[in-house]
């Protein structure tokens, strides 16, 4: 089996490469997948809904949430969950 030398350039084009995979793996991944934890502003427009309907979400136990240092934060799959479970299909004749 024959020897292969790897030249300085060489390792720098797979240098370049490599990260050009990475940056492309990381930006499709943030396409597909939101964040974990939104915050108010974030879920109102996710949902397309006003700051007192939100309120009124969290206080009748809808909408799960949790507050830290007085800032709330919705879990984006709890959202879901609620979306989904609340899910309405009408037949139209």
């Amino acid at each position: 089996m024959g020897a292969t030398i790897l030249t300085t350039e060489d390792l720098m084009e797979f240098k370049l490469e490599l990260l050009d995979e990475i940056r492309t793996l990381l930006q499709n991944r943030s396409d597909h997948f939101p964040k974990k934890w939104l915050k108010t502003h974030e879920v109102r427009e996710l949902l397309g809904v006003s700051h007192g309907t939100l309120q009124n979400l969290r206080l009748n136990g809808t909408l799960p949430f949790s507050k830290v240092g007085g800032v709330l934060y919705y879990d984006y799959e709890e959202i879901m969950q609620v979306l989904e479970s609340n899910r309405v299909n009408n037949k139209i004749p």
